[in-house]
């Protein structure tokens, strides 16, 4: 039984079979994609958190770079236990522009951003993914946009900047236009990452593409990110700094990426980008769990909201 949770669970969850019928009875492969895609944005959301503490002992790059390098050596180490599965070498260019908006400028311009905007700018402007998404899809793979959809979006918005709101006040920062500027372009590569390569990343194993993509991605970092990395100090960093970079680089950033591939075979490019709403609530939650913050009615309604959203944004019709 234990072996049977460890599967579904971990990256066996997507390549192993169960042998037993009873956990695969009455789950719908929709379904898993909804839970798949849940526990992604869980265990991202927890970034945010551990991250904070380790950028007080390195730089954001540095982190970055770490993040992305213990990565790639995890994809490729599991790699070697599965079966080989050849990639074309047009598929091989097209996973490096995969890699440039999924991984790259995403998360490149998002820290940029946040280094020169308030930390309230910068979670609003996040929970603007859902409707960059919705638009970029309706461009580009004709996906309509119903009023379900809309409304969905709208609810799970209202409900996200009610907890950021909540959750930031008297905290200080000074917005920029150019930070906001920056901030944007980043979500706006990860709707373009999640509709205009939908069906690259469905093609492959979810592990041969994550390879890949954070092979791609450590190597355009490197270079950047190497006089911050040589200044850091990294030898001289306490264990439980490298504890939580371990923690950052494989469960928030390997397991993460898996469970959002097999999503992203199943789900569409709207209704994953809707579960960015769930970032405010981990944070909130984790906070709350910590006794950094206390529940209140406020939260309540901010999930409530969230939630709504997210199952109109799934009920919407949508071309397949």
């Amino acid at each position: 039984m234990l072996k049977q949770i460890f599967f579904r669970f971990g990256i066996g969850f997507y390549s192993l079979p169960l042998p037993d019928k009873e956990y695969n009875m009455k789950v719908s492969p929709e379904l898993k994609g909804h839970l798949a895609i849940f526990l992604a944005m869980v265990l991202f959301g927890l970034i945010s958190p551990i991250g904070k503490s380790v950028l007080v002992y390195i730089a954001p790059l540095s982190l970055n770079t770490l993040r992305l390098g213990g990565a790639c050596t995890a994809f490729w180490l599991v790699s070697l236990f599965m079966k080989h599965e050849s990639v074309s070498w047009h598929d091989l260019g097209m996973l490096f522009f995969a890699a440039v908006f999924g991984t790259m400028l995403n998360q490149g311009l998002f820290i940029i951003g946040l280094s020169k905007t308030s930390p309230i700018d910068s979670s609003i402007i996040t929970s603007m993914a859902p409707v960059l998404t919705m638009c970029v899809a309706a461009i580009y793979l004709k996906e309509p946009i119903t009023r379900k959809k809309l409304l969905g979006i709208f609810l799970g918005a209202v409900g996200a900047v009610i907890l950021v709101f909540g959750s930031m006040q008297g905290v200080k920062g000074q917005s920029s236009m150019l930070g906001d500027l920056l901030c944007l372009c980043a979500q706006l590569s990860y709707a373009i990452y999640l509709t205009a390569f939908k069906k690259l990343i469905t093609r492959y194993h979810p592990v041969t593409v994550c390879k890949w993509l954070f092979s791609y991605a450590f190597m355009c970092y490197f270079p950047l990110s190497y006089s911050d990395l040589a200044s850091d100090h990294l030898l001289s960093l306490p264990a439980t700094i490298w504890l939580r970079i371990a923690c950052i680089a494989l469960l928030c950033t390997v397991v993460t990426f898996v469970l959002m591939m097999k999503a992203q075979k199943i789900l569409r490019p709207t209704v994953i980008s809707t579960y960015n709403y769930i970032l405010p609530v981990v944070g909130t939650s984790l906070s709350v769990a910590m006794g950094l913050a206390s529940f209140t009615w406020i939260v309540l309604v901010a999930v409530c909201f969230i939630f709504t959203g997210v199952y109109l944004v799934t009920l919407s019709k949508a071309a397949r």
